[in-house]
């Protein structure tokens, strides 16, 4: 063997030996069960991904044990289902648009996560439907009531009625998150880059099916939207 290639066998070990560390510590931090070995690993990475990079502090979501919960927060970049994920004990299946949904090359991995697709220029109330279904299964689905990215330096934008809807229809609790700390806010995919201080405040569920639509979309806005608080 040549001495000249020590340093790439050298170079070779070291990132085995990475890759191999990257593994177990991802291992070691997946917190939700979705069902699949590698959803499950992902779901480590990326909450180390949030902890160490984004230098994530997360107020414990209490969600139940098992049975349907809706989560919902505000909007104001792409790096936001990260967060939300990383705070969470379990898996969250989001409602998203349709055209995110079918982006190339990531279809397949928001179809294993379960999310659910919006046709914004459709017929919404399908996806709304199937929101409910996955409640009544006992899933936690995920929801962006602002219905896209709505930053604090906005006007105040009316809350899309959703979450509300299908607390009220199901009997299932909104656990609200506000988001804030994020350097790359308004971005997208952007947004995941730049290092941030996130930081996902947890407050108590609300139950629409008690205090009715408008009064659950009130509280939402008040704590989702910091100009209205």
């Amino acid at each position: 063997m040549s001495l000249s290639a020590l340093p790439w066998i050298a170079a070779a070990l070291l990132s085995a030996l990475g890759l191999w560390r990257l593994d177990r510590a991802a291992r070691a931090a997946a917190v939700a069960d979705w069902g699949q070995a590698g959803l499950n690993w992902l779901d480590g990475l990326n909450r180390l991904f949030c902890r160490h990079w984004h230098r994530l502090q997360a107020d414990a979501v209490d969600l139940p044990e098992a049975g349907g919960a809706i989560v919902v927060a505000n909007h104001v970049s792409g790096l936001d289902p990260l967060l939300m994920i990383a705070a969470c004990r379990r898996p969250l299946h989001f409602m998203i648009a349709t055209e995110e949904y079918h982006r190339y090359g990531l279809t397949w991995l928001f179809r294993a996560m379960g999310c659910i697709p919006v046709d914004r220029s459709g017929r919404p109330e399908r996806a709304l439907r199937a929101a409910a279904r996955a409640l009544e299964r006992g899933q936690v689905v995920a929801l962006f009531p602002h219905g896209r990215i709505h930053l604090d330096s906005d006007p105040p934008r009316r809350l899309r009625p959703g979450a509300a809807w299908l607390s009220e229809l199901t009997g299932t609790p909104v656990y609200p998150l506000r988001i804030d700390g994020v350097r790359g806010q308004g971005k997208t995919v952007m947004a995941v880059v730049p290092r941030s201080r996130a930081r996902v405040t947890a407050h108590a569920p609300i139950q629409a099916h008690v205090t009715g639509k408008q009064e659950c979309l009130e509280r939402l806005a008040r704590i989702l939207d910091a100009s209205r608080a």
